[in-house]
């Protein structure tokens, strides 16, 4: 017996759903929201063996969230659309609102204080226009390079100690990372105001800036 419509719909539906269940597969979701990228690069990335991480590719291709193009011999991997991310960061809201867990972990990266809240990225672009802000970019050096928001520092959090000295008492600083999944940019804005600096961290990070319109400068070589 055939399958209702219905149930034929919900069923694909479901595949997506399935293939946004695995850690492993957010994660490379959130590198493929940075740029494409072939399966070595994404394993690295993502701690993944090579094996693993070219299955869990499969899986969201199948899904229809992610597509590839050949480059001689390598397979480069980005994300189908825009609204691959809205779906990262829909599944996002929805965690933060209804999971108890999710709102102690991201306290817990505020050393366990109210964070702040975030900047609109319309308004860090208006301050950035005035040039009343220092923005902080706290992704690898790689990334930084192969795609930040101009005018932006790089800093890892491990190099944050090593920045203090640099930023004014009173700058108001915002600090972004990768999208939906990062923390990077919690955790520096954590570290900055116990040091008694201004910081707040931005709503989204690059990729949302990207899928904005907004200006993004690519580093030459």
């Amino acid at each position: 017996m055939s399958i209702s419509p219905k149930l034929a719909l919900l069923e694909e539906y479901a595949l997506v759903a399935r293939a946004l269940s695995a850690p492993a597969r957010l994660s490379l979701l959130e590198q493929l929201a940075q740029g494409e990228r072939g399966v070595e690069a994404l394993a690295e990335k993502t701690g993944l063996t090579i094996a693993n991480c070219s299955q869990h590719l499969q899986q969201l291709r199948r899904a229809g969230l992610v597509t590839s193009r050949r480059d001689g011999k390598a397979v480069i991997y980005r994300l189908t659309d825009a609204k691959t991310l809205e779906l990262m960061d829909l599944l996002r809201i929805v965690a933060e609102r209804n999971l108890a867990q999710v709102e102690r972990i991201l306290r817990g990266l505020s050393g366990g204080e109210d964070a702040p809240e975030p900047v609109s990225r319309a308004d860090l672009a208006a301050r950035l226009a005035e040039g009343s802000v220092t923005v902080l970019d706290v992704r690898p050096a790689d990334e930084y390079a192969a795609g930040h928001i101009p005018g932006a520092l790089n800093a890892t959090l491990a190099q944050l100690e090593q920045l203090l000295p640099t930023l004014a008492p009173d700058a108001e600083i915002v600090a972004y990372c990768r999208g939906p999944y990062c923390v990077y940019a919690h955790q520096a804005v954590a570290t900055l105001r116990r040091h008694g600096l201004n910081a707040r961290r931005l709503e989204g990070g690059l990729p949302e800036w990207r899928e904005d319109g907004r200006p993004v400068l690519i580093d030459a070589g």
